[in-house]
């Protein structure tokens, strides 16, 4: 069968794909251009992708034979679930693959952010002779703060862990409530979301968008965090209000932010983050990405969709 693959996959998967004797088109250039992905489409028994090719619309019309779609990552944003399910097309996520990656990220972000995102931006100052150490002493160690998690999934729960090695006290938000403090380390309390907000130091905020996330974290949430407070995003852009963020780093309400996830990605200009503060750390949707992530999830959606396609010839 044809598996087409027009976003980056570490290697090896690709190799695993071929070797179960499947014709693989792995083209990553394919992403950047719609009419050559289009051409390629309807040929395609299996589909596999990142997070910018928009599974949907033209592109899932034109794949008439599409039985899988791999995804690698775990947000299904980009891709029409509801018409997947109709035509019986299954949707393969990485589950787990990179929740470790995006955890270290998100406590990474929280240490910087606590001592002071400029503390780490003085390199090119030391190398010149300077001694910028202003504001130094204002940094915050993180033992003994408290770590408060919206959306307890599998990130959460790996963010948690760490937190608790940290010496943290772990609060968290879950829509399933009670249920998830059982999934999840010992000694982690299940508040309300107004009760995490307003005992947060550090607030983490890992939700999928829906239309009932959307502008979770806006301006009333972010008036009820804890003056001082850091705020980490690596959900999903709209999930936090770009706006009323940048707001309140600029009013001094918050401590600082680090946002790996936008409402457009790349930003356009006139974006509100445009002009970042200084305390404001900005990535490129790379939480979740290393080299042991980037394995993990390609393997785990070549295995998957391999078992789904052999599963399909019988």
């Amino acid at each position: 069968m044809r598996i087409l693959i027009p976003e980056a996959m570490h290697a090896d998967a690709v190799g695993l794909l071929r070797s179960a004797g499947h014709e693989v088109v792995f083209d990553p250039q394919l992403r950047y251009e719609p009419a050559r992905l289009l051409d390629e489409a309807p040929r395609a028994d299996a589909l596999i992708v990142r997070n910018r090719t928009q599974v949907r619309g033209e592109l899932l019309d034109a794949l008439k034979r599409l039985r899988v779609v791999g995804r690698l990552g775990v947000g299904l944003d980009n891709i029409d679930l509801e018409v997947c399910r109709a035509r019986g097309i299954e949707v393969v996520p990485a589950i787990g693959g990179n929740s470790r990656t995006v955890a270290e990220y998100i406590l990474t972000s929280a240490l910087i952010l606590l001592r002071g995102a400029a503390v780490y931006g003085s390199t090119a100052g030391v190398a010149a002779g300077q001694w910028p150490r202003t504001h130094a002493e204002r940094g915050r160690e993180i033992a003994g703060l408290v770590f408060g998690i919206v959306g307890y999934g599998a990130i959460g729960r790996g963010a948690a862990q760490i937190a608790q090695g940290l010496g943290m006290r772990v609060i968290a938000y879950a829509r399933s409530g009670e249920q998830a403090a059982r999934q999840g380390p010992p000694g982690v309390g299940i508040r309300s979301l107004d009760d995490v907000l307003a005992e947060a130091d550090v607030l983490s905020v890992s939700l999928p968008i829906t239309t009932q996330t959307r502008d979770f974290i806006g301006e009333r949430q972010i008036a009820r965090m804890k003056a001082g407070a850091v705020l980490v995003n690596t959900a999903r852009g709209g999930v936090v209000n770009e706006q009323a963020l940048v707001r309140a780093l600029r009013e001094g309400r918050l401590g600082g932010a680090a946002v790996d996830v936008f409402e457009h990605e790349p930003l356009p200009a006139g974006s509100a983050l445009a002009d970042p503060p200084p305390n404001l750390l900005l990535t490129p949707h790379i939480a979740g990405v290393s080299a042991d992530s980037e394995f993990r999830v390609a393997d785990i959606v070549a295995r998957r969709v391999i078992e789904l396609l052999a599963g399909a010839r019988t």
